[in-house]
């Protein structure tokens, strides 16, 4: 019997899965708000209630959000921030009497999916979470590469890729956020000439303010990540990088409540002003996995997390992916997960053979 458990910042949550991968037993707690004391017990009791339940010992495999250290063998980089500087993996051993494995929860959630999922039977997968943060993992022959310092696949701490128009110092309406966008429609030179840059040469000049980025490039005026860097990728397309995208764009009262889904929504009804959010969001998503292309070639993408429930992100995405990627064609899929909900604490499960 194999046992995973999902540590996140609100829910703690366990699955048990036989030989097959088919669920015995699956159940979830409450977090322990900032107490890592009462954490580690809230894991260590329900690994063993589980298993006085199953009538069985399993191995345990964890997710958290963050990673641990290869130098110290501390949590590092957790949005769970009682975890950081502690030993969890020595303290769940000590209270389990056995050995215990611990992975990010974005590389279970890629593991979960090559394993049984939407990438099973693929050599490379890279999976995405896209909700209240942006993470990833990377799975290779049905291995998760945690890499030498441990943050492999952790894309969504670089800095979002510039806008190629607004580099080009392009003035963009509100919806432009690509070239690709804007060669469907008259591009826009700079004010003054400087017509030799133009992906369009001959076309007319308007002077709208750019909306490429927040403050329209200029990094100093970009937003800050909780990582004390600035532009970082989950600023942009995490649930809450839309949302904040939005409400600059409209104006902090006429979208001051609406959230990722209720754009989503609004867009699908034909609101124009949610419609421009989104592209702008399939454009910069674009920009970013086109490195992740550049750099691992994967053969599929998974996404997974609460923006991954937007259908159009899989046909507009790819179409807008191609322009940024050093190939002739891209093989590269972008889909859906299988496990929905259930693929980190299964791939936490399987983080054992």
């Amino acid at each position: 019997m194999r046992l995973g458990v999902d540590l996140g910042g609100s829910k703690i949550e366990i699955i048990a899965l036989d030989d097959a991968g088919e669920v015995l037993l699956r159940e979830r707690v409450a977090t322990p708000h900032g107490d890592y004391q009462a954490t580690v017990r809230a894991v260590a009791g329900l690994v063993e209630a589980a298993e006085q339940r199953v009538g069985a010992r399993g191995t345990v495999g964890v997710g958290i959000p963050g990673a641990e250290s290869r130098a110290s063998g501390l949590i590092k980089n957790a949005n769970s921030t009682c975890l950081i500087g502690q030993p969890l993996k020595r303290d769940l051993e000590a209270l389990l009497r056995r050995e215990v494995r611990i992975a990010n929860d974005a590389n279970c959630f890629a593991l979960s999916e090559a394993v049984d999922g939407a990438g099973a039977g693929v050599q490379v997968v890279f999976g995405v979470i896209l909700g209240t943060g942006v993470g990833g993992g990377i799975v290779v022959d049905g291995k998760v590469l945690t890499g030498a310092n441990a943050i492999a696949g952790e894309w969504g701490h670089n800095r979002l890729p510039p806008d190629p128009c607004a580099t080009a110092g392009f003035a963009q309406p509100a919806g432009f956020d690509s070239a690709e966008q804007c060669s469907a429609k008259p591009c826009l030179r700079p004010e003054g000439g400087g017509d030799s840059v133009s992906p369009l040469r001959g076309s007319s000049i308007l002077a709208v303010p750019a909306l490429g980025r927040p403050g329209g490039g200029n990094p100093a005026a970009e937003p800050t990540c909780y990582c004390g860097r600035q532009g970082c990728i989950e600023l942009y397309l995490s649930g809450p990088g839309l949302a904040a995208d939005h409400r600059r764009s409209v104006g902090r009262h006429a979208g001051a409540d609406f959230q990722a889904i209720d754009i989503a929504a609004r867009a699908a009804a034909g609101d124009a002003a949610c419609d421009a959010t989104l592209q702008r969001y399939e454009a910069r998503l674009a920009r970013a996995l086109a490195q992740v292309i550049n750099i691992l070639d994967p053969n599929v993408i998974i996404l997974g997390g609460g923006l991954s429930n937007i259908d159009r992100l899989y046909q507009n995405v790819p179409r807008l992916w191609s322009a940024h990627v050093f190939s002739d064609q891209v093989a590269t899929a972008l889909v859906k997960h299988r496990h929905g909900d259930s693929s980190g604490v299964r791939g936490a499960a399987w983080l054992w053979p």
